[in-house]
């Protein structure tokens, strides 16, 4: 077996490939942390990220994507009284019993983090009776006194203590389910004021060298070339002209979805006007499937199912793949119809068993004109998310319990009307506006594979046997749901990419359509000094409405000298949890990490 690493950096030191047992497994030693492009912590703002501490309160307030979810508890997290570093600590003054100060995030893995850390000072009394507990998916773990871990024993009036508490003793250790933790009231009354400051989450410091264990004789999954694709826009004026064609030809892009997001819930293809307007879009279908054609990309189409028809998409497959003879093969019911920020005029708006029932039609009619076009649904991860209605339950087989969730009903009303779709889709978005985190979000991408196996196991659950020719498709993916901030143009950003496409690959889903190509600087969003990055403005796209290049496209790009479709991932492992290592084996035999 031949190997090579597409790795370039001008600070590359040696790397060490030692052939083991005679098939195929390399052992790789790094002599030093060069691994810049893969490595979270280096890259972070020193707020953020100081030799593996995750901050959480520092004197600009909570960072990282923390937040304030106190409950009958006044807190101020610009107190003065009392400082020990900076200019500001947070005063916490319990109103009533059991009242908590409670600090929340969405759920991260905690598995890179040993200990929560910060400092308490009593204000003007001695002694204080406080109960701290960790959280799982918000619920609450063991509980464990503050007295146990701080200096000194106990809250010292006028006085700052450290506390350092293992995660292992609040029962969140090694979790990717962690939500947060809080300080809960414990003595039974309320309290005077007392003092919280640099609040964090200690790590380990990164070693001074990783091991990454790569075994070519095990392959993962053949690579999907849908993995390398980019979103495209009714609104993107630049679309159809020879340096948008050229852009993607050069990061050897495989798959462009149109019309883009939301909007398809609204527009009409046939005359290039969405609800409400009286005007046409900057690009129409025609001009996509020029530069989809012109760069050799296929396609994901998705039809209007807020405001539209089955006739009316029908017509747009006739068109496509009858008379234009595109031959774009991937069509999509709807965008997020689960949601009630789409647009959706039937008389039960976000309902799974309306959906169903309607993609029953798409299906058929389209179909009908073109039997070897591909037709997925919408989804969503688990079986209680998004129960807009409880009129339709759908019972679990396996478990005997019933949900009410989109997919599960949606997938059992499916069943019952003997209607298998070709694949379901997936929309993820790492973190909401304004709790954006550098840190975390480069830990996210390792979720693909629960969410794969939650999303494998509705589909048996809820289709049976049909389901397992079902496939996984995700057709939008980014940093964040909505507003973007700077950190979407900044290389945090372009290594997310890169580490949701390594891990995707793990996975059985067999498409990652990033969003987007273009979509528009943003200046009044989340641009805070916590976040890396120099652009004072987020946007979404991978080039700008100049053809900026953003380092998403330089992601996609590097990409390309990865894997590309027909190549084999295969086992690739590392002994640093912050460290993304992956491994393919390329069709000419050679391997590339």
């Amino acid at each position: 077996m031949s190997s090579k690493t597409n790795i370039s950096a001008s600070t590359l030191e040696p790397i060490k490939l030692t052939h083991e047992n005679g098939g195929g497994f390399w052992r790789v030693l790094l002599f030093s942390m060069w691994l810049c492009c893969c490595l979270a912590a280096p890259l972070l703002p020193r707020q953020a990220w100081a030799e593996g501490v995750l901050v959480i309160y520092a004197d600009s307030g909570l960072v990282n994507g923390w937040q304030n979810w106190s409950w009958d508890a006044a807190i101020d997290f610009a107190s003065t009284d009392y400082v020990h570093t900076g200019s500001s600590s947070i005063k916490v003054g319990y109103v009533t019993a059991w009242a908590g100060f409670r600090l929340n995030n969405n759920p991260f893995c905690s598995t890179a983090y040993t200990s929560l850390s910060f400092w308490v000072n009593g204000g003007t009394q001695n002694g204080r009776n406080i109960r701290v507990q960790g959280l799982i998916n918000n619920a609450q773990q063991q509980i464990v006194s503050l007295d146990n871990y701080i200096e000194g024993g106990s809250v010292a009036a006028g006085a700052w203590r450290k506390v350092i508490i293992p995660l292992a003793d609040l029962g969140v250790a090694n979790n990717c389910s962690m939500t947060g933790f809080w300080l809960q009231e414990g003595g039974g009354g309320a309290q005077t004021p007392f003092y919280v400051d640099d609040i964090s989450l200690l790590g380990l410091p990164p070693p001074a060298s990783v091991n990454l264990s790569i075994d070519a004789s095990q392959v993962v999954r053949v690579v999907d070339d849908r993995v390398f694709a980019v979103n495209a826009a009714i609104w993107d004026a630049a679309l159809n002209t020879p340096e948008t064609i050229a852009l993607l030809q050069t990061v050897d892009n495989k798959i462009l979805r149109f019309p883009g997001g939301s909007a398809a819930n609204s527009y009409h293809w046939q005359t290039n006007i969405s609800d409400g307007n009286n005007w046409q879009w900057a690009s129409n279908f025609d001009a996509f499937a020029n530069v989809a054609r012109g760069s050799g990309a296929q396609a994901f189409i998705t039809v209007n199912y807020g405001s539209g028809t089955p006739q009316e998409a029908a017509e747009w497959v006739r068109y496509s793949n009858v008379t234009k003879g595109f031959g774009f093969k991937y069509w999509e019911i709807g965008n997020e119809n689960y949601g009630s920020w789409e647009r959706d005029i039937q008389d039960r708006p976000y309902d799974p068993y309306r959906y169903a029932q309607r993609a029953k039609d798409y299906i058929d009619q389209m179909k009908a004109v073109d039997p070897t076009i591909k037709i997925g649904v919408v989804a969503v991860e688990g079986e209680d998310a998004y129960a807009n209605y409880t009129d339709h339950p759908a019972t679990n087989p396996r478990t005997g319990i019933a949900h009410n969730g989109w997919t599960p009903v949606l997938l059992a009303t499916l069943k019952s009307l003997n209607v298998t779709p070709d694949f379901l889709i997936y929309h993820r978005y790492a973190q909401e506006p304004g709790a954006e985190s550098d840190a975390l979000l480069l830990q996210e991408a390792k979720g693909w594979q629960s969410t794969a196996a939650g999303l494998r196991q509705q589909l048996s659950d809820y289709l049976d046997n049909p389901g397992a020719n079902v496939e996984l498709v995700a057709t939008e993916n980014n940093s964040v749901s909505h507003n973007p901030g700077k950190q979407t143009t900044s290389l945090v950003s372009g290594l997310f990419l890169a580490d949701s496409i390594g891990n995707i690959m793990q996975t059985e889903f067999k498409a990652m359509v990033w969003w987007s190509l273009r979509n528009g600087q943003e200046t009044g969003n989340n641009n805070s000094a916590g976040l890396y990055g120099w652009r004072p403005y987020g946007d979404y796209g991978i080039l700008s409405a100049t053809n900026e290049l953003y380092p998403t496209y330089y992601a996609l790009k590097l990409m390309k000298g990865f894997a590309r479709g027909g190549d084999q991932t295969v086992t690739a492992t590392s002994d640093y949890d912050l460290l993304s290592v992956f491994a393919a084996k390329r069709s000419n035999g050679k391997l590339s990490l």
